[in-house]
């Protein structure tokens, strides 16, 4: 594997969340040659139980290959906290010397499985050749992990991410059909994970739509995560990157809005010493003004 194929960006957005299996190169160079904002390479349920450790020796010599800021923007989906390959995973991974910007715990069902994964990493990181602190994200895809999900988000310092995983969890909701093609039906879940990232200020981020097509389903699933307020989605193809990077970011009116609202805002402030003010019909305040900000922030934008 080659750098010359790597695209990074300046600014780390998490707009479009590309999984790959471990173990094949060729589809990891492309997923790292794509316009993924993130590549999440899957040690779970992408490899099979009797290929658990042949796939991680074959993920860390892939990984040594590639220059930190490549890195940057990769996760590494490890195996659950309750499995006996977690531990395996995380040291092979802390031993690398530049190690992956954070690692996706599946199966997460509570405070005990962050904490473990914590405090484990607290130990390999004491002795590890990179320094750098890697993040979790955690991947809700139980009914247990869901009902927990404020707990969980609540407990491990160096958490970044919640993830909604839709396959698993529709076995564990038991939905007589799977993944549904509707995508309000996700709307209580989507919904009970958004408030316990923001509550605890760390991403969320909305899991695949499951199937390779863009299609009106798919981009009818993108729309509502957007519009709930999720800060990205993971695809399982490459041709879903773009819609998801178009749609989660800001569109030029928007960021010229939230620019013209602090700027009204800022003029009020410093005319008449108020916080709040009316700009085309629409009362501001330090309410909207952090809503504009966030837009800006999205957007990658300076005011």
């Amino acid at each position: 594997m080659t750098s010359d194929v790597m695209r990074t960006t300046a600014e780390q957005r998490h707009r479009s969340v590309l999984a790959v299996p471990a173990g094949d190169n060729r589809k990891l160079s492309r997923a790292l040659a794509s316009n993924a904002d993130e590549v999440v390479i899957d040690l779970e349920d992408a490899v099979e139980v009797g290929s658990k450790d042949r796939a991680r020796a074959h993920l860390v010599a892939a990984l040594r290959e590639l220059p930190a800021a490549v890195l940057d923007r990769v996760a590494v989906r490890i195996n659950p906290a309750r499995s006996r390959w977690c531990h395996l995973d995380l040291a092979a991974l802390i031993d690398l010397p530049v190690t992956p910007s954070s690692v996706v715990l599946p199966k997460v069902e509570g405070g005990g499985d962050m904490a473990f994964v914590d405090r484990l990493l607290d130990g390999l990181e004491a002795r590890a050749p990179s320094g750098r602190r890697v993040g979790v994200q955690a991947l809700i895809e139980t009914a247990a992990g869901l009902a927990a999900v404020h707990e969980a988000a609540g407990v491990a310092e160096r958490l970044d991410a919640l993830v909604l995983g839709y396959a698993d969890l529709s076995a564990s909701l038991r939905m007589p059909h799977g993944p549904a093609s509707r995508p309000d039906v996700w709307l209580p879940a989507q919904h009970s994970l958004l408030v316990a990232a923001r509550a605890a200020g760390v991403r969320a981020v909305d899991g695949p739509y499951l199937g390779v097509d863009v299609d009106a389903a798919f981009k009818a699933s993108v729309e509502q995560a957007r519009i709930l307020g999720f800060d990205g989605k993971w695809a399982i193809h490459p041709r879903q990157l773009s819609v998801l990077n178009d749609t989660f970011s800001p569109t030029t009116e928007e960021v010229a809005h939230a620019r013209a609202v602090l700027a009204a805002l800022d003029e009020a402030a410093t005319s008449s010493g108020v916080g709040a003010t009316r700009y085309k019909g629409q009362m501001l305040d330090e309410a909207v003004a952090v809503a504009a900000r966030d837009v800006l922030r999205q957007a990658g934008a300076r005011r």
